[in-house]
């Protein structure tokens, strides 16, 4: 992944959202500056994933409007919750990796050598150098999020929406990813992140918004987290104090 530079923002006008006959977000308005990193932090319930989901076009809006100004489909990739996703199925890492190259070839050409020499690298490149055979169903959490956080880097995508990506892993593993996250953003990306981890958001993304089925502050990470904030949003989010790399 090279530097990129997102056309423009995404800009959200009266955004409403429903499951059924449940409002979950309503009447959202902000923008997503080009190249910039945010936090979306909320109680459970909030509208975090749905909002994601409808920022890159996988979940119809009932009211409102998202503008993409020349954004493609394949300019937005979603990293959804490694947890919610089955790892049944017998196919590898290697080929789990490979489908982030499936938006640009098209879904009738083949995966080459010269792709799946990419999605090998992309393995390596997020600390799996050997696990390119094994199979998902035999990898930990952390692994396994590992792995989709390769498969996002083959997608090459200028807009990059993750959902709760540092849940359930190990510090050391929040930390490695949280690496590649940040070297996504120095390329200009402009990056989403559903977080639980308050302290995370403070140390290292600039932006958050707070949602809880409406925004309750969308800014600089400091204002927006504030006690008044949290108590209003109804915050009750698990603060992990240390993610950073420990030495080994």
């Amino acid at each position: 992944m090279g530097p990129v530079v997102t056309p423009a923002p995404i800009a959200l006008h009266r955004v409403c959202l429903r499951h059924g006959a449940n409002e979950v977000v309503r009447d959202l308005t902000g923008a997503f500056a080009p190249g910039s990193l945010t936090a979306l932090v909320g109680p459970n319930g909030a509208g975090k994933t749905t909002l994601l989901r409808a920022i890159a076009g996988m979940h119809l809006l009932s009211e409102g409007s998202i503008d993409r100004d020349r954004l493609a489909p394949s300019d937005i990739a979603l990293l959804p919750q490694g947890s919610r996703l089955d790892r049944g199925f017998p196919v590898s890492c290697l080929q789990v990796a490979s489908l982030g190259l499936a938006a640009r070839l098209g879904p009738f050409r083949p995966i080459g050598r010269p792709q799946r020499a990419a999605a090998a690298e992309a393995l390596v490149a997020v600390g799996l150098p050997d696990y390119a055979n094994r199979p998902i169903g035999a990898l930990s959490a952390g692994q396994f999020q590992r792995v989709l956080f390769a498969r996002m880097m083959l997608q090459d995508a200028a807009v990059l929406l993750l959902d709760e990506p540092f849940s359930a892993v190990d510090a050391r593993t929040a930390a490695d990813l949280v690496e590649i996250l940040l070297a996504w953003h120095a390329q200009g990306r402009t990056i989403v992140t559903v977080l639980h981890d308050l302290a995370l958001a403070t140390q290292v993304f600039p932006q958050t918004l707070v949602l809880a089925n409406e925004a309750i502050a969308w800014g600089p990470t400091a204002a927006a987290l504030s006690e008044a904030n949290r108590i209003r949003s109804g915050l009750a989010i698990p603060v992990r104090t240390d993610f950073r790399r420990h030495a080994a």
